[in-house]
C-alpha cells in the first residue's frame, strides 16, 4: 500500500488528543515515571480505576535503568521478591534474602504491564503548578517538558484528579511546588519538607514503606519523594521499598476513593 505522511501526521495527532482528553478527570494523577510511580499507576489500573502518569523526560524508569553506577543490575530484598514473581521478571538468589534481577527487563516489563492494565502514560510533560481547591489539591497545571526547558512564556493546561501521587525522586517537585505556592503546612513534623538524608539503605528501605502517606490533602508521597518529604534516608540501588511503596500507595487510593 501507498503511505501518505499527511494522514501519518493526522492519525497521530488525532490519537494523542483523543488521550489527553479523555484524562483531563482522573481518579489519580502519578507524577514521576520511576518504578514507585508505575507500580502504583498499574496496581490502580489493575482496581479499575481511572489513571494517569506524568513524566517529564522521554523515557519512563527513573534510576532503574541504570541498577547501581550503570552496572544495570537491581538488588531487591525477599519481601519485595513476590512483586518481581508477579510481573514475571526473572530473579536469582545471590545470597540469603538478597535477589538480584535485569535492571532493564524490570523496567520494560513494569512499563508494559501497567499500560496493558489501562494507565495512560504522558511522557515529556512537566508539571509546573498544583490546583488547590478548599484547602486540597484537586489537580495539576501540565506543561511540555520543552516549554520548561526552554523557558519559554507558554500558558499550560489543567487535568483534574481525586488524589495526586508525588513520585518525583529525590526533587520531590509537587511538594516542592506545594511548599512554595500554597499558603499551608504541608502534613510533615516542622511543616514544611523535611530534606532527604544521606544513605543508609536498612532505615532507608523501612521508612520508604512507613513515609508512603498523605503529606498534603490530596496528596500521596511514595518511592524516594516519600522519605525526601518526611526526613529520611537515601537507599541507592536496592529497589523493594520502591516497589512497595507504590504498591502501598495503590492501597491507600483505592481505599479512598472507596
Amino acid at each position: 500500500m501507498s503511505l501518505d505522511e499527511v494522514t501519518i501526521s493526522r492519525a497521530i495527532i488525532a490519537r494523542y488528543s483523543n488521550k489527553l482528553t479523555d484524562n483531563l478527570k482522573l481518579d489519580a494523577a502519578v507524577v514521576g515515571g520511576g518504578p514507585a510511580g508505575l507500580v502504583c499507576a498499574w496496581r490502580l489500573a489493575l482496581k479499575g480505576r481511572k489513571v494517569a502518569l506524568f513524566e517529564r523526560k522521554l523515557s519512563v524508569g527513573g534510576g532503574m535503568w541504570g541498577g547501581g553506577m550503570m552496572f544495570n543490575e537491581i538488588v531487591v530484598q525477599a519481601e519485595a521478591k513476590p512483586i518481581l514473581d508477579e510481573l514475571g521478571v526473572p530473579s536469582v538468589e545471590f545470597e540469603p534474602g538478597y535477589f538480584t534481577a535485569d535492571a532493564v527487563t524490570c523496567m520494560s516489563t513494569l512499563t508494559s504491564k501497567a499500560c496493558l492494565a489501562g494507565a495512560a502514560v504522558f511522557n515529556l510533560i512537566s508539571v509546573e503548578d498544583v490546583m488547590v481547591r478548599e484547602d486540597r489539591v484537586t489537580g495539576l497545571v501540565i506543561n511540555w517538558s520543552a516549554v520548561e526547558m526552554g523557558g519559554l512564556h507558554v500558558d499550560p493546561l489543567v487535568l483534574a484528579a481525586s488524589w495526586v501521587v508525588e513520585a518525583t525522586g529525590h526533587a520531590t517537585e509537587v511538594m516542592a511546588v506545594i511548599q512554595r505556592k500554597v499558603d499551608q503546612k504541608l502534613l510533615t513534623p516542622s511543616g514544611r519538607l523535611e530534606g532527604e538524608r544521606s544513605m543508609w539503605a536498612e532505615r532507608a528501605e523501612t521508612d520508604t514503606l512507613k513515609n508512603t502517606k498523605e503529606a498534603f490533602p490530596g496528596v500521596i508521597v511514595a518511592g524516594m519523594s516519600a522519605n525526601a518529604t518526611f526526613g529520611s534516608y537515601r537507599m541507592g540501588p536496592v529497589f523493594g521499598g520502591m516497589l512497595l511503596s507504590g504498591e502501598k500507595a495503590a492501597r491507600i487510593i483505592d481505599e479512598r476513593l472507596g
